[in-house]
């Protein structure tokens, strides 16, 4: 009995949340995050947040949320860090595939399609939302976006992540057609340096890229070096 009592008492006290065990162990781990895309005449702009989280606990405060699909065409990744991993492993093998058959690069569409797909087929087990942007010759620089459930948009500027809903008014206010690669480049640094600064999943490094027929360019603003509006 007594044996019973003292083992009974072990699997609650492992059981229940306490000091000891603190409850962000078992929690996903998510890149709770702000993620962007911006066209201009001649490619795309991306960026991201470096912050991944698991609960409260920052568990990777430099994380790369860029992640390559083909030679240029490059994801932006928010959700669960496990399953937008696994997605984009698989779209990057499929789409190599696709390639060697057709002799030549991919289409920056038929990536965002293969995202669409899967994020659809599986939209009761994934909590992923993509951006897919990248250049082709057919088309140009693109920027496509994927949310959860697998809808699939073409949009001139997205953003997603949970620090998105804290800059939706400074894109409307600020973005514009026709800006130069240069402008997207600041652009994109600004929305992210707001959203780092209001939401609590979000921050780290801004990491930027810009992809063009000429290839990839990425820089990462470290986080005393980002864009400042106002001083507490």
């Amino acid at each position: 009995k007594m044996a019973a009592y003292v083992t009974q008492n072990r699997v609650e006290m492992f059981s229940r949340p306490n000091d000891k065990f603190p409850n962000w162990e078992s929690q996903e781990v998510s890149t709770g995050t702000t993620i962007m895309a911006v066209e201009f005449d001649d490619g795309v702009v991306i960026g991201a947040d470096s912050r991944t989280t698991t609960g409260a606990y920052i568990a990777n405060r430099v994380t790369d949320k860029l992640t390559p699909i083909h030679d240029r065409i490059f994801c932006c990744r928010s959700g669960s860090a496990a399953d937008t991993q696994a997605v984009a492993d698989a779209v990057s093998y499929q789409l190599g595939f696709h390639s060697i058959e057709l002799d030549e690069p991919p289409l920056v569409q038929t990536a965002a399609n293969l995202f669409k797909q899967m994020c659809y087929r599986y939209r009761e087990e994934l909590m992923a939302g993509i951006i897919v942007a990248g250049w082709d010759k057919r088309r140009g620089g693109q920027v496509y976006t994927v949310p959860m459930g697998g809808m699939l948009v073409r949009q001139p500027v997205s953003v997603g992540g949970s620090g998105s809903s804290y800059i939706y008014g400074f894109i409307d206010s600020n973005y514009r057609s026709g800006m130069s690669k240069e402008e997207c480049l600041r652009f994109t640094a600004e929305a992210l340096a707001l959203a780092m600064e209001r939401d609590g999943s979000s921050g780290g490094v801004a990491r930027l890229a810009a992809i063009t027929e000429a290839g990839l360019e990425r820089t990462v603003i470290l986080g005393n070096q980002l864009p400042t509006f106002f001083s507490a």
